[in-house]
């Protein structure tokens, strides 16, 4: 019984990953940094796939008034991370072209 109640467990823990439970922060987080409900869901979706679990601790720091999307990518740039940069920007772009998979 009890192994299979670990190997439960288990699978239970693999489906709620790391970037799954981290959306809703990103997104709040994105949020409170002035993006629109929209472009935040979508960006979120895309980076808490992309980066890691502390580039994404880094990025919810951005706070401020309504910014634009490329208000946004420049706030990023100041962070000093170019993964977190690159994948930003290109987030911002699929995004508010409507090109990115998470828009539709």
């Amino acid at each position: 019984m009890f192994p299979r109640l670990v190997v439960v467990a288990g699978l239970m823990l693999a489906a709620c990953s790391p970037s799954k439970l981290a959306y809703g922060q990103v997104k709040s987080a994105m949020m409170e940094a002035g993006l629109s409900e929209a472009n935040s869901a979508c960006m979120a979706t895309r980076m808490t796939d992309r980066l890691s679990l502390g580039q994404l601790q880094k990025l919810k720091q951005l706070k401020g008034e309504k910014r634009s999307l490329w208000d946004y990518v420049s706030a990023v740039r100041r962070v000093g991370d170019a993964e977190a940069v690159s994948v930003t920007a290109s987030s911002a772009a699929l995004c508010a072209s409507g090109l990115a998979a998470e828009k539709k």
